[in-house]
């Protein structure tokens, strides 16, 4: 067996055995391996899966350049050009949805559901992240195993993807059943009144549309993964940008449309949501059963609450903000959703390639060499460790794509460019400074869930998309906010 450690002591348990990566075995090997008596750590092991002596000298200690030098694939690195083209065409593309959801909120703003029920205000933001999460994770969980070469026989990628979409519909339907309840709770403490018809609206409305997004979306996240396969494209760099760039105007469109037939319906009876609601709760039990009995998301439906459940709350604060500033701020909900959107999509790219490299270069619970949880911020960002290339690459992106998005977004929405120069250069620099908060944030929390033996394509996405869906409007109301002192609204040249 090429590349098997030669050297397992019988006290050593093998936990499990994955498929052959380069020609390599993959062993997760319990905690005997790598404790403080076992004479073995992660040192212990090269890059060939061997395991070495204890008295084998240690290697070599890599520094900055040649640390940054490493590349973040199993296989070989990627030429920054190739990296730079296959994130730039997903991230435009992604660019123009985030563009269409905040002119669709704009546009839908005065409708009549959304001028009575001011909770959907505090769905929309909490509801696009979810949709981002899920569908990201997904897009993540078959990226990494599709980088390690599980995707090849048809009958597991067809119980891979089958598990996969179910799963995701389990965890949309309670998800979205727990924001509408968080943005019932949060309406009823700031109007001071509780109207029931308004819960069932709010409750069917956000089951709708993150069950039915997510349904559509998933399957284009399993074409576009085995299109990048077809193309030899590394799927991390596309998969999760297109993951988002149509489902930010999809779930902010189809969130307006049926909230406002809602809205009509319950004026005349209550019978239209209760049904709907009765459907996918019935649903409910089929999914989880099906689920269960999947092993590639058996684990991920008793382990994966917690970053889902808690990405909401995250987002919902976010939603507070946005139901405020909207109707202080012209303008402001036309920009929230492309800042949001545009630091959401580039830090799950590096997130799932952290994650991929992970995968292939170590064990759960032992970093590979010459990596640490925390790391000084120039180095992850900038310039000393493996991920400061394409983090570089997106700080880039974002500096260009919001400049550029900024001028289509006011064009579309004013009709003529109103832009002024002190509201560029702060939106530009609020929204460079959350990616960058984001992209720190993203290396630390995956190498630190990675040493706690949690996957990171399951847990980090969610945090992070709800972390930049919550920085994003914070810094943005901030901007409004600076900008007002000084009389430079957006818009008041109009």
């Amino acid at each position: 067996m090429v590349g098997a450690p030669d050297v397992i002591k019988p006290s050593e348990k093998v936990e499990s055995y994955s498929p052959h990566v380069n020609g390599n075995p993959i062993f997760t090997i319990s905690d005997e391996i790598g404790s403080p008596d076992s004479g073995y750590t992660m040192a212990s092991i090269n890059s060939n899966g061997d395991l070495k002596s204890p008295g084998d000298p240690p290697d070599k200690k890599l520094n900055d350049t040649d640390a940054e030098k490493q590349p973040l694939s199993g296989k070989k690195e990627e030429r920054w050009w190739n990296t730079l083209m296959q994130v730039a065409v997903p991230f435009f593309i992604a660019g123009c949805g985030t563009i269409g959801a905040g002119l669709v909120l704009g546009s839908v703003r005065n409708w009549e559901v959304f001028l009575k029920v001011n909770a959907i205000f505090v769905l929309v933001p909490s509801l696009s992240g979810l949709k981002g999460n899920l569908d990201m994770c997904l897009a993540s969980r078959l990226s990494t195993q599709a980088n390690l070469g599980n995707m090849t026989s048809p009958r597991e990628v067809i119980s891979m993807v089958v598990g996969n979409i179910s799963l995701v519909q389990v965890q949309a339907i309670v998800a979205a059943t727990v924001v509408a309840m968080f943005a019932v709770t949060v309406n009823t403490i700031t109007d001071r009144a509780f109207n029931g018809s308004f819960v069932l609206l709010l409750i069917a409305s956000a089951v709708f549309t993150a069950t039915t997004t997510c349904f559509v979306l998933d399957f284009v996240m399993v074409m576009v993964i085995f299109g990048s396969q077809k193309f030899k494209v590394n799927p991390d760099n596309v998969a999760t940008p297109l993951a988002a760039s149509i489902g930010d105007i999809v779930s902010n469109s189809v969130l307006a449309v049926t909230a406002q037939y809602m809205f009509e319906q319950i004026q005349i009876s209550l019978w239209q949501p209760i049904a709907l609601l009765c459907v996918y709760y019935s649903l409910l039990p089929i999914w989880v059963f099906i689920v269960w009995r999947n092993k590639y998301t058996k684990t991920v439906l008793t382990t994966g609450w917690t970053p889902v459940i808690s990405a909401l709350f995250i987002s919902g604060v976010g939603g507070i903000v946005l139901d405020q500033a909207v109707d202080q701020f012209q303008g402001y909900e036309v920009f929230q959703p492309i800042v949001n959107g545009i630091g959401g999509n580039l830090v799950c790219v590096q997130s799932s390639r952290l994650a991929t490299h992970l995968h292939q270069t170590a064990i759960p619970g032992e970093l590979p060499e010459n990596t640490r949880i925390i790391e000084w911020p120039w180095k992850t960002l900038f310039y000393g460790t493996t991920a400061a290339k394409v983090a570089r690459m997106l700080l880039i992106l974002a500096l260009c794509g919001q400049i550029v998005f900024m001028f289509v977004a006011d064009f579309i929405f004013q009709g003529v460019v109103t832009i002024q120069v002190a509201f560029g250069i702060t939106y530009v620099l609020c929204s460079v400074v959350q990616v960058m908060v984001l992209l720190y944030l993203a290396y630390i929390l995956i190498h630190f869930m990675w040493k706690k033996k949690k996957d990171p394509d399951n847990a980090a996405i969610p945090y992070l998309t709800s972390l930049g869906d919550l920085l994003g409007s914070v810094f943005l109301g901030l901007a409004f906010v600076i900008l007002s002192i000084f009389g430079m609204e957006y818009g008041n040249n109009v």
